[in-house]
């Protein structure tokens, strides 16, 4: 999904979109290496799975976005900051 469906859902339907913080549901981790890549293990509902190993034409759409400290600094800064 790009971005800017993202960003309507949020303004059109902001009680139906549902944003967790992923620190709230992380319960393992295990870093990467160069033979297999880092995992996370999630405890999330259970209708969240079987959503996701249902049909696939009915699926809910799940995100993962990552926004930078950077950015979250220079929202919160009374200082206009250069760049971006």
């Amino acid at each position: 999904m790009e971005a800017k469906k993202l960003r309507e859902f949020l303004d059109k339907y902001p009680n139906a979109v549902e944003i967790v913080p992923l620190e709230e549901v992380v319960v393992d981790s295990a870093r990467g290496s160069a033979d297999r890549p880092g995992t996370l293990k999630l405890a999330i509902p259970d209708a969240v799975v079987k959503n996701l190993r249902g049909d696939p034409s009915k699926r809910d759409t799940l995100l993962l976005v990552h926004i930078p400290h950077d950015l979250v600094e220079r929202e919160a800064s009374p200082i206009i900051l250069p760049g971006l």
